[in-house]
């Protein structure tokens, strides 16, 4: 979709309720169904992040940025998510967060980026986290550039590729619940992305479907 066009749909983003967990819930392992019907943080102490859900025109054409982050000895390594990290105790708030890290990861400054909205907190439990995700957007065409010691690669996403069903898979992974699970997934440039961030992507997709095609 051309850029200048989807900024004509922005502002009906702004209104649109947000599904939540009836968007989660179709992106989630059977295993996390249960819980995240019945979360409860209050004995948990979960850390806090923030991410940023970014659009942006590329050649005109409006694409969303992902991360490929670097293998380590950590629960989300060599993953697929968006640009964020762990909140800070200086930080303003959740939305700082995300803007500061976006920064550090991938090299956009804040003052290029919109906040549009918050979506949905999200638990993940392996990790112990709890994330905020913002939707924003840069009218500008940007240039990454990456923290090596955080992010392997990118992945700019046309947001035709991402509204399609083409791209909704049914994968095998290893989860923290069993050795091998059944699992939702997005399939994109040959990554498969699974977890939290295919939830946050399903809430995403939802809102914006019914922003564009309603």
């Amino acid at each position: 979709m051309d850029f200048q066009e989807f900024l004509q749909f922005v502002p009906k983003v702004l209104d649109v309720r947000l599904p939540a967990f009836d968007a989660h819930i179709k992106m989630a392992p059977l295993e996390r169904s249960q819980s995240l019907k019945q979360i409860d943080f209050s004995d948990k102490n979960p850390r806090v992040a923030a991410v940023m859900m970014l659009f942006y025109p590329k050649n005109e054409i409006t694409h969303l940025v992902l991360i490929v982050r670097n293998s380590y000895k950590g629960v989300h390594s060599a993953q697929i998510g968006f640009p964020g990290g762990k909140y800070e105790i200086d930080d303003e708030n959740f939305a700082y967060t995300a803007l500061r890290e976006t920064h550090e990861e991938v090299g956009i400054h804040p003052d290029k980026i919109q906040i549009l909205k918050p979506f949905t907190q999200l638990y993940i439990p392996p990790s112990n986290f709890i994330v905020h995700p913002f939707l924003g957007i840069s009218k500008d065409e940007l240039v990454f550039v990456l923290q090596p010691s955080e992010v392997a690669d990118i992945i700019e996403l046309p947001l035709s590729i991402f509204l399609s069903d083409s791209i909704v898979v049914e994968t095998k992974v290893p989860t923290s619940y069993s050795v091998e699970s059944s699992v939702p997934a997005f399939k994109i440039e040959n990554h498969i992305v699974w977890g939290a961030t295919a939830m946050m992507l399903n809430e995403l997709k939802e809102v914006l479907k019914e922003v564009l095609y309603s």
